[in-house]
């Protein structure tokens, strides 16, 4: 069969590269971009092609692959399957219409869709958008075949949500995959694009124009925290590829060229002995390429540091979240402050170059005093780089069950939302004070590190300096502190909306519905 793989990403996070940048000319409609390449198609492609399929991939980031683009390669081609792949609420949006242009274009095409958002929420989907025609719930490495295989009979197929007339049905779940060694190598050839490495910051800056690409060695979490979806996809199970089956992709990549990988791990500090067996590795075949990753900052895998910088590890981003533990245990971290210092502390004493702290303001309890305390522990922390981030809320998360309970959030007609807590919690301070307190939180923060670490500041700033124009990375220092102008309105809640409202109002919410004591 002909597939189509399309990724549907999200244009606010992906930048085409500016041509004064570019230090190499692109050819073949190749383009650079400050994105994330879109792994789960790029993991798919090559597994379709094992069973015999032809596949075409997509990525929306490229400017000449938007849906106009995508609906005239459907005429053209007509292919047997469309499948779109998307990963949070944000891009639903995008996918609906990109399925619309496409079932104008061809109403005969099946069209199937997947993704962490597609999972939890396929029935809803189907209700919303009746040009979608199926969606795979889960990881598509075993579901996407089976269901090529079983087109005339989709009730067999486990995983998979589709319509029967006018009746949705949903399939027995498929379990999570246990082997993940079993598969070929993500295809990172067939799309024309050039990922360049950034910073996950509002404003994208450039660290290299290094050939670049991500690479997932382990799936799922364990833990619960509040705020976070990943348990509820993964089943709060970890799963690992072994340390060879690693080393056998990142020996390809540095054979290809490769030279500045990220680790798309949800946590890949979780096991010491993975960790060494991987690092020995890339020492041991003196793989040339710099990686990163992130993980928990209380991972007993702390202690493999002096491996991983012997390895070639340059980056390094924990999820410190905030400086309090009455906030961490709030978001049901699970984590100290001491755990957190202790792991900073570590990574820039083992040579790590760059160490990054995200972190959430705007959770519910947090106060005034807890919000300017996260922002004097950034600043007390070895960090390189950090970012401070309104809380949100997801469906899926224990945050979004918790809003349920309290009766802000009616998850049969909010399901398709996402909700900034600072909006809709009167047990958060309101959005505008949160602004300006990470503003002045920011101007801080920024005042002591050129005050007490001149010279690592100088360093940071010459690393953006080698790829990014001055203006720009004014605009990258200054972002924090701009005022915004909003696209379109925040998310508001049916409840909210039901009492005629057009702005957050948490104090309506605290008369409309009942809220927890204390």
């Amino acid at each position: 069969m002909n597939v189509f793989l399309v990724y549907v990403g999200d244009d606010d996070f992906s930048r085409v590269l500016p041509a004064a940048l570019d230090r190499s000319k692109s050819v073949n409609g190749r383009v650079k971009v400050m994105a994330f390449p879109p792994l789960g198609i790029q993991t798919l492609a090559p597994v379709l092609r094992q069973r015999g399929h032809q596949v075409r991939l997509f990525d929306t980031c490229h400017p000449q692959m938007k849906a106009e683009h995508i609906a005239q390669a459907v005429a053209q081609e007509h292919p047997d399957i469309i499948a779109l792949s998307f990963l949070s609420t944000t891009t639903y949006p995008a996918v609906k219409r990109m399925a619309r242009r496409l079932k104008a274009t061809a109403p005969d095409i099946p069209i199937i869709v997947g993704g962490a958002f597609a999972t939890l929420n396929a029935d809803r989907i189907l209700k919303d958008c009746p040009d979608i025609d199926c969606v795979g719930r889960g990881e598509g490495e075993e579901l996407l075949p089976d269901y090529l295989s079983h087109l005339d009979d989709l009730g067999s197929v486990t995983g998979l949500v589709w319509r029967d007339g006018g009746r949705i049905v949903l399939n027995p779940p498929r379990p999570i995959l246990a082997d993940l060694d079993q598969f070929p190598y993500p295809d990172r050839t067939s799309l024309p694009i050039d990922y360049i490495e950034s910073l996950p910051l509002d404003v994208p800056a450039v660290l290299s124009l290094d050939k670049f690409c991500t690479v997932q060695t382990s799936r799922g979490c364990p833990y619960s925290c509040i705020y976070c979806d990943i348990p509820s996809l993964g089943e709060g199970r970890w799963r690992c590829r072994s340390p060879e089956h690693v080393l056998g992709e990142l020996q390809q990549l540095n054979d290809e060229g490769y030279r500045s990988l990220y680790l798309t791990d949800d946590h890949f500090l979780i096991n010491r002995k993975r960790i060494s067996g991987i690092c020995q590795g890339i020492i041991d075949r003196k793989l040339q390429f710099k990686w990163g990753c992130e993980g928990r900052a209380d991972a007993v895998g702390i202690d493999q540091l002096p491996i991983m910088k012997r390895a070639n590890c340059d980056f390094l981003a924990f999820g410190v979240e905030a400086g309090t533990q009455k906030v961490l245990d709030r978001l049901r971290k699970k984590q100290t402050t001491a755990q957190v210092e202790h792991a900073v502390r570590e990574a820039k004493r083992q040579g790590i170059a760059r160490v990054h702290g995200f972190f959430v303001v705007g959770s519910p309890g947090e106060t005034k005093a807890d919000i300017k305390a996260s922002f004097r522990f950034a600043a007390r922390l070895q960090l390189d780089t950090f970012g401070f981030n309104r809380l949100c809320a997801y469906r899926g998360t224990p945050l979004w069950q918790e809003y349920m309970d309290r009766g802000i959030i009616d998850d049969e007609r909010d399901w398709h939302k996402w909700f900034k807590c600072s909006d809709i919690d009167p047990t958060t301070l309101p959005s505008a004070l949160v602004n300006r307190l990470r503003a002045k939180g920011y101007a801080s923060l920024f005042a002591r590190r050129i005050l007490k670490r001149p010279f690592r500041t100088w360093k940071l700033l010459h690393a953006f300096g080698r790829h990014m124009k001055t203006s720009d990375i004014i605009k990258l220092l200054s972002s924090p502190f701009r005022r915004r102008t909003l696209t379109r309105k925040p998310e508001l809640p049916a409840r909210m909306l039901d009492l005629g409202l057009e702005e957050p109002d948490r104090h309506a919410v605290s008369l409309a519905v009942p809220q927890p004591a204390g």
